[in-house]
């Protein structure tokens, strides 16, 4: 090789090098935002019989607002007239993703396991697939038969493999968080390509937490406060700065690294996160059934994403 060559290369050599390096920056940070959702339904669960539900998620997104606020006001400030003009979008989307998902999985901990949250969640992709052939896309045999896979693991999980259905109050309610949250993904799509990522957190964390203020009120009214001790400002501490700050924007910038549908295989680890989360944390074991479920979830979500 010449003197030439080898000068040639080296800017190919450079290019690859970096492309590989922000490929597995990118899977370390989609990795990072699994994981750390993951944590949140152990969360969840370890505050169900000390922080009522509402109140969970009020002072969650309260403390999200802090940890944003810092690096995104100024930028919300800049974009006020967008998000103005956008005001109806972000209200729904707020209402989706902020106020009604997150209330919703805290309520679903306080009667079924983390495991089965973690679970039940992973179908959200299939949901998301729903939603599209509700609005006319055609889905294809194989996002079909994923689809109806995926859908039977649930269906088995949440009847604990009874044919008589008596379901479990919080899967029902882990159901309706699901369907809550790919509602809200379904929606991001139509997200203005202008408005900036930090304004656009920012501004729903504020409208879904004023949206979330009069049930707050009702809740402390009905149930009564509860007792600020390291077992309660913990979890909400982490599911509002990690899970709530950290956690998207590590996923924001794994999608822009690697693309959506990388980190989505990434993102369907989170029941085995959860399930290895709340065995060391809260001591939930994982029967054969639950395994099943979590093959038959997993294997209809990858098989119904598949193009």
């Amino acid at each position: 090789m010449t003197v030439l060559d080898r000068v040639s290369s080296t800017p190919r050599a450079t290019a690859a090098k970096r492309a590989g390096q922000a490929s597995g920056l990118g899977l370390v940070l989609a990795a990072v935002a699994t994981v750390v959702w993951s944590g949140s339904f152990v969360a969840s669960r370890a505050l169900h019989d000390s922080v009522p539900p509402v109140q969970a998620a009020f002072w969650r997104w309260l403390i999200a607002i802090a940890a944003v606020a810092p690096l995104a006001v100024r930028e919300t400030w800049r974009q006020r007239v967008l998000i103005r003009r956008h005001l109806g979008f972000l209200t729904v989307a707020s209402l989706l993703g902020i106020t009604v998902y997150n209330t919703l999985v805290n309520q679903a901990g306080t009667s079924t396991t983390a495991g089965n949250m973690g679970m039940i969640m992973a179908a959200s992709p299939v949901l998301m697939a729903v939603h599209e052939r509700l609005t006319g896309a055609r889905l294809g045999a194989r996002r079909t038969v994923g689809l109806l896979i995926a859908c039977a693991g649930v269906l088995l999980l949440v009847s604990k493999g009874s044919l008589d259905l008596a379901l479990a109050p919080g899967d029902l309610w882990m159901v309706a968080a699901a369907v809550s949250f790919a509602s809200y993904s379904v929606l991001l799509r139509r997200r203005p390509a202008e408005l900036g990522g930090l304004a656009f957190l920012f501004t729903t964390f504020v409208l879904g937490a004023l949206m979330l203020a009069p049930a707050y009120g009702v809740s402390l009214a009905v149930q009564g406060g509860f007792a600020a001790t390291p077992a309660t400002v913990g979890p909400l501490v982490y599911v509002g700065v990690l899970s709530s700050a950290v956690a998207f924007f590590a996923w924001n910038k794994a999608i822009s690294l690697i693309g959506a549908a990388r980190a989505g295989v990434v993102y369907y680890l989170q029941p085995v996160c959860v399930a290895l989360l709340s065995f060391a944390l809260l001591g939930e074991a994982t029967g054969p059934m639950q395994l099943v479920c979590m093959a038959l979830i997993l294997g209809g979500v990858v098989l119904g994403s598949r193009r």
